[in-house]
């Protein structure tokens, strides 16, 4: 059976959006048709069985969080098939684990809007969009010395998204197999 992962937006990060994952499963559990769920660390992973209908799925969840938690959150879903197409298409071969990420949108950018991030990038910076996923090689300063931010992204994109690092991303890779 295929597996699916909900990934969250901005929760449990830096003492804000605080929804706890043993309770989010747990509700999860009794106010959705969900199964099989489990969670990946404290930043919203949440691996689940195969959805039918992904966006009614996502609708309903980020109205369980809001409901439970205070917290609205965009709810992105990728399957095990998606991920593994996603991580094997991105470019930066030589990308560090903490350094690599890849941002799942919930819908395809905005056309013109990888030209205008590309416009900003810091020296060493690289992106690379593969299907909903935008792929961010980050210099060694990391994500602190970026001018990419969620805002930005936000408003050039025309999408909300959610990052992961590639450590985190091949982890869900083998949790969703």
């Amino acid at each position: 059976m295929s597996r699916s992962v909900l990934l969250l937006r901005a929760v449990n990060v830096g003492g804000h959006n605080r929804v706890p994952m043993a309770r989010l499963r747990e509700v999860l559990t009794s106010e959705t048709e969900l199964t099989g769920i489990s969670t990946y660390i404290a930043s919203g992973n949440i691996v689940c069985d195969e959805i039918a209908d992904a966006a009614e799925c996502c609708a309903r969840v980020r109205e369980v969080i809001a409901s439970e938690f205070a917290v609205d959150t965009p709810v992105i879903h990728r399957t095990h098939a998606e991920l593994v197409a996603s991580e094997a298409a991105q470019p930066f071969a030589d990308g560090a684990d903490k350094l690599l990420h890849a941002m799942f949108l919930e819908i395809a950018p905005a056309p013109g809007s990888i030209k205008e991030l590309e416009s900003r990038l810091v020296p060493g910076e690289q992106i690379a969009l593969i299907g909903r996923d935008l792929w961010i090689n980050y210099p060694d300063g990391g994500v602190s010395a970026t001018k990419l931010t969620k805002a930005v992204f936000d408003r050039t994109l025309g999408s909300a998204g959610t990052a992961r690092n590639l450590r985190t991303v091949r982890t869900l890779i083998e949790l969703t197999a």
